[in-house]
């Protein structure tokens, strides 16, 4: 596994879309075709055109994030119409889009939160890039492998997640061994999170913590963190960021009490924690989980890797040397 920055990880996918030869399936809460993510786009519309089978997916989450506005739906702003152009250019071109959540009873419950983009049999997962222009400038990443068992779980997955969209439902949370490896799924089933309560248990176990995320934790996860004299959290100080977001970080601070120590300029959007124990052995959980319980409380669908591999470890552990705890941009 190799983890991506943002711009690589953009690149390297148009570069195997453009010679993708059976399937590719893209799954993102934010899905628009902007400067940054148009070469993927424009290789995902040439792909289905020549006989690719090309499914993607995106949350309506999107036409509030592309005018920065986190909170409700958006049709009618230009951002919203680009993005439902992009929508209809795809589905023209053969490729096989669906918006999800767009039916539910509110716009915070549903959400799917899930990232991935399998092209044949190469993943990109385990990470939380979102495909519009600031999920692609933000402090974030994806890790990317080849393995076909993997992408065919994937699929698998995306296909029962657009089915039970469809029908307005949501499954259990869930967890399976891949290799030395553990996924994590969320199926969006309110109050329940698998990632979240894993997240718990290492913490209650590990004598130091590094924690990555774009919210400050909450719930029982930060309470166990506060607890630990050796850990170390970053998250977005309210100033980069507005609306309910800058509220929900603000006020997610005042009920922790727990200091942020991420001082860079750049919007921080990944997401994974570190676990050392006491034997010196370390754990950690990287995907598209926040570790805020407010996700649990709605039910947003996630995935995450837990993982005891050393190299996969030690990437994130460089990035947050390189790209997190430097003061700076």
């Amino acid at each position: 596994m190799k983890l991506l920055l943002p711009h690589d990880y953009i690149s390297e996918a148009s570069e195997l879309a453009r010679h993708a030869k059976k399937r590719i399936y893209l799954l993102a809460t934010v899905v628009a075709d902007h400067p940054n993510t148009h070469e993927l786009i424009a290789e995902l519309e040439a792909a289905a055109e020549r006989g690719v089978e090309v499914v993607v997916a995106g949350d309506v989450f999107t036409f509030g994030a592309v005018i920065d506005d986190f909170m409700p739906l958006h049709y009618r702003t230009p951002g919203s119409r680009q993005a439902q152009r992009m929508a209809r250019a795809l589905k023209k071109a053969g490729v096989k889009f669906q918006w999800l959540g767009n039916r539910r009873a509110t716009f915070f419950n549903g959400r799917t939160h899930s990232k991935w983009c399998v092209i044949d049999d190469a993943v990109f997962c385990f990470g939380g890039v979102n495909i519009y222009q600031k999920g692609i400038d933000n402090v974030d990443y994806m890790f990317t492998l080849n393995d076909g068992r993997l992408a065919d779980r994937l699929i698998e997955e995306q296909i029962r997640l657009q089915a039970a969209e469809k029908e307005l439902k949501n499954y259990p949370s869930v967890a399976y061994e891949h290799g030395e490896e553990t996924i994590l799924i969320d199926g969006g089933v309110i109050g329940q999170s698998i990632i979240y309560r894993r997240a718990c248990e290492l913490a209650e176990e590990a004598t130091e913590i590094v924690f990555v995320s774009q919210y400050c934790p909450t719930g029982k996860l930060s309470r166990i963190i506060k607890k630990n004299e050796n850990a170390t959290v970053y998250f977005n100080p309210p100033g980069l960021t507005g609306g309910l977001n800058r509220v929900a970080i603000r006020g997610s601070q005042l009920i922790s009490r727990i200091k942020s120590s991420y001082t860079r300029k750049t919007f921080l959007h990944a997401k994974f924690i570190v676990f050392t124990f006491k034997d010196g052995s370390k754990k950690a959980i990287t995907g598209s989980h926040n570790f805020a319980y407010t996700g649990v409380l709605l039910g947003t669908r996630e995935i995450a890797l837990e993982t005891a591999n050393p190299k996969i470890i030690s990437q994130l552990e460089t990035f947050v040397e390189e790209h997190v705890a430097v003061t700076g941009d």
